[in-house]
């Protein structure tokens, strides 16, 4: 089996974000992180970045992978899995997180959470636990550990529905949300995610920071992701036609995994305690049937129509306008790297 890190176009997208001008590398240098959700499609590529900058340029950050398997861990972080500054650590965010007696840690950061319909329709449990208890056992390793600061992945679906007064989400706005539905899951629990952070900032003087991610993916994708773009980039892989499951009205912000790891460093190391950030550009806005259409132009197939079964249905988001208002996050000086047509071109190719 190919490691994705010897693939030499992952390897620039690896060199981007180890040499994205913005970023203050000199900050990571001689540090530790500790890192739920490692080997997720976020997590995965953000242990390597740190693993390259380690290798090449002497950063020397230790980073504590917490995985749910240590030997698929080790499989995906092959090339570093022997490595002294990679530490991999096997454990379920949603039972004490282990950690070893007498260590201490500078950032933690919980990446860990089901991101996909499926997951949410037939894990519901799991899909909230992960954000809420999960959320609260990452809190209190990092003060335990007295970690410098924490860093939670939050999503786009915090602000629900527009309500058709707002083009684009701010930090500030809240969409509706209609608690009482088995979808409702993943964004309420991620909402109360947000809120522990800040209860464990005030009670116990935890510096915290939010990351709310857009729709994401790249080479990195988990094959058992279910997300539309998920499944559209599956079929042009196969050389199927793109499978629409709506008329692909739905106008969304998306995110190439590289930035997303570029804006995730961005809050950890520039942004101000207590503030959420979200991680979008303007040029990964897209509409669900351009997107589909972009990738069968690509793959050079073409986009069809077919309603979605029950499961798939019941984990679908009601939200039909969802972009992003990355301005906070600039004024940081995060860029993104990649534009959407680009970022899908790179994908596609990694992923053959």
């Amino acid at each position: 089996m190919k490691r994705l890190t010897d693939n030499q176009l992952y390897l620039k997208d690896l060199d981007a974000i180890v040499s994205a001008p913005f970023l203050p590398w000199d900050e990571l240098k001689d540090v530790s992180l500790f890192i739920s959700g490692a080997t997720g499609m976020i997590g995965s590529c953000l242990v390597d970045a740190i693993m390259l900058n380690n290798r090449d340029f002497n950063l020397n950050c230790k980073v504590y992978a917490l995985s749910r398997n240590r030997e698929n861990a080790r499989a995906r972080f092959s090339e570093w899995a022997d490595h002294p500054l990679l530490q991999i650590i096997e454990g379920d965010v949603n039972d004490a997180v282990p950690f070893p007696d007498g260590e201490s840690v500078d950032f933690v950061l919980h990446l860990a959470s089901n991101t996909h319909p499926v997951a949410y329709a037939t894990d519901p449990i799991g899909t909230i636990t992960a954000n809420i208890i999960g959320t609260r056992n990452m809190l209190e390793l990092a003060v335990r550990c007295k970690a410098k600061r924490f860093l939670f992945a939050s999503s786009n679906e915090i602000y629900g529905e527009n309500r058709g007064d707002r083009e684009l989400f701010d930090e500030t706005y809240l969409g509706y949300i209609d608690c009482n539905t088995l979808r409702a899951g993943y964004p309420e629990s991620k909402r109360c995610g947000e809120a522990l952070c800040q209860a464990y900032r005030s009670q116990c003087g935890l510096d915290v920071v939010i990351a709310r991610l857009t729709r994401s993916f790249g080479p990195t994708l988990l094959s058992s992701d279910t997300k539309a773009l998920s499944q559209f980039l599956k079929n042009g892989l196969n050389g199927e036609d793109i499978v629409l499951k709506s008329a692909g009205n739905q106008y969304y912000s998306y995110t190439y995994v590289a930035d997303a790891v570029t804006g995730i460093l961005t809050i950890l190391l520039k942004g101000q305690n207590g503030e959420a950030y979200n991680v979008a550009d303007s040029s990964c806005d897209i509409r669900l049937k351009d997107l589909a259409q972009c990738i069968a132009d690509i793959c050079g197939t073409n986009v069809v129509f077919r309603l979605p079964d029950d499961i798939e249905a019941a984990g679908f988001s009601k939200a039909t306008k969802a972009r992003l208002d990355g301005t906070k996050l600039r004024t940081l000086g995060w860029r993104s790297m990649f534009s959407i047509e680009t970022a899908l071109e790179r994908t596609l190719e990694m992923l053959r």
